[in-house]
């Protein structure tokens, strides 16, 4: 009996232990922390991991997803008190989800040593970015499920099931509509895995996570209305029985709610994993046009209106693409590809922002490690005719978007088009000097080449390290929690055997 009673007792305890741990506030309110940013680090010119870390907290951005689980990231993440969705890439799926001690040694790498008291705020595994996506024809399609089991089996055995959740990110392909939004159905192809999907999220208590982008709606279809892809109304809106669409936004966030709705979870949380609006590359990418739609998009949300199928319930994430340039993209979708970033390659703003989280402004990053101030320019002394393949040759292994149709380079003359080419890769070189020859067609100089709105950078001196910040009221607090859960688990397990 008095076995009994204390068995009942433990229970008792660990039961009101892990109500408190469910009701405890994270570091950061949510709704300061609605907004986040992706981190891409597709570039040859990156920052030191704890400068951007820096750079998010500075601007108080409170969560950040990554498309990997990148170690040096990671490692500046922890103490930061920012909330991670780290990612697990589609060329990795099929290994997970054919053996379970992948997932194992994934999860112990990649999660485990780095969270927990003092470490990085790990919320998400996204499993798979866009695995659904058109253009892959099925290739990752059967994979998703069983790595996402692996991953879930691996997450209990290290005891952190209760804290991270699993999200697979979606691309807006995966969904469709004839006409408006209520007719949102899954494709035919997706309605079976999807249903799975859905039902594996709503047990777990993750959100269904979509990529949502106008700017390519608008860049793809020239019988686009440029109005409906932003947020100050529509002379072109779409009526809906009742309800009436003045931006592709809800638009498109509408008929996911319809598509969901037909398979039984029309009432699934929906995170926005990624959204937003280039600033060159395109004849609708320029600063004013991204500008307008992302500070558009943030007031929207922040708003809490919702959308006609969901009013009063915004996404319960947004993530932007994204915090920074990344100009060793592919260009094949276009040139935009390589600058989505609200801030440059560099931390720089490139237009003023509220980020809706106390700042009405964006800060710059600071004690960026650059490279020395020199550049590599066309030597007015040469005949320039033979320049041919060494533009070939620096445009292929570096970046030129910016000199072509919608590039703020693009009208710099040949001459410039010349140095600006020869520049990009000097400091893709990190500045070798026989890197900028060029047969004696270059030459180093000391004198910034910049002309107006045309930046000739100067690259990042990534030999060079820097000291990782950390929040230490925040990693007290999130101490805290992690104490309070290994004592619920504890009891738990006392309680078994009770």
């Amino acid at each position: 009996m008095a076995a009994a009673n204390a068995g009942a007792m433990v229970r008792f305890v660990a039961a009101f232990l892990a109500a408190v741990l469910v009701m405890m506030v994270p570091c950061a309110p949510r709704a300061a922390a609605a907004v986040g940013v992706n981190w891409g680090t597709v570039s040859a010119h990156r920052m030191p991991a704890p400068v951007v870390v820096e750079l998010m907290r500075a601007n108080r951005i409170g969560r950040v997803k990554l498309f990997d689980a990148d170690q040096a990231a990671l490692r500046a993440l922890m103490g930061s008190g920012l909330q991670v969705m780290v990612g697990i890439t589609n060329e990795m799926l099929q290994g997970i989800a054919a053996s379970p001690a992948a997932a194992d040694a994934w999860v112990a790498r990649n999660v485990s040593r780095y969270v927990g008291p003092g470490g990085a705020d790990i919320r998400y595994i996204a499993v798979g970015n866009e695995p659904f996506l058109t253009s892959y024809q099925g290739q990752f399609q059967s994979y998703v499920l069983p790595a996402m089991t692996n991953i879930q089996q691996s997450l209990v055995k290290a005891n952190l099931a209760w804290y991270i959740k699993l999200v697979v990110p979606c691309n807006a392909d995966a969904y469709q509509s004839a006409s408006v939004p209520s007719q949102g159905v899954f494709r035919p192809d997706l309605i079976q895995i999807i249903t799975q999907l859905a039902a594996f999220l709503s047990s777990s208590g993750a959100p269904f996570v979509v990529n949502i982008y106008p700017f390519l709606s608008l860049y793809q279809s020239s019988d686009f209305p440029q109005d409906y892809a932003f947020f100050d109304g529509s002379s072109h809106p779409v009526v809906d029985g009742p309800n009436v669409y003045y931006n592709a936004f809800d638009g498109n966030f509408d008929t996911l709610v319809s598509a969901l709705s037909k398979i039984g979870y029309g009432q699934l949380p929906i995170a926005i994993g990624e959204v937003g609006w280039p600033t060159e590359g395109a004849p609708s990418a320029n600063l004013t046009a991204a500008r307008a739609f992302t500070q558009g998009l943030i007031s929207h949300v922040l708003s809490n209106k919702g959308t006609p199928l969901r009013p009063g319930v915004p996404p319960v994430d947004v993530y932007l693409f994204s915090l920074l340039d990344e100009e060793q993209k592919s260009t094949l979708p276009g040139n935009f590809e390589r600058h989505w970033g609200v801030f440059s390659f560099d931390g720089q703003a490139k237009y003023p922002l509220n980020l809706g989280l106390g700042s009405p402004v964006l800060k710059n990053a600071k004690d960026v490690p650059y490279l020395p101030p020199r550049w590599c320019v066309a030597n007015p002394g040469r005949d320039l005719n033979n320049v041919e393949n060494h533009l070939k040759l620096a445009c292929t292994m570096a970046d030129c978007t910016t000199l072509y149709y919608g590039g703020s380079c693009n009208a710099i003359g040949e001459k410039g088009n010349i140095s600006y080419a020869f520049n990009s890769y000097y400091q893709l070189r990190k500045q070798d000097a026989q890197s900028c020859d060029f047969d004696g067609l270059g030459m180093i100089t000391y004198l910034d080449p910049s002309i107006g709105d045309c930046r000739f950078l100067v690259g990042i001196d990534d030999s060079r390290t820097s000291t990782i910040y950390s929040s230490g009221d925040c990693s007290r607090r999130r101490f805290g929690s992690w104490i309070l859960a290994f004592l619920v688990i504890g009891f738990l397990q006392i309680g078994v055997y009770l």
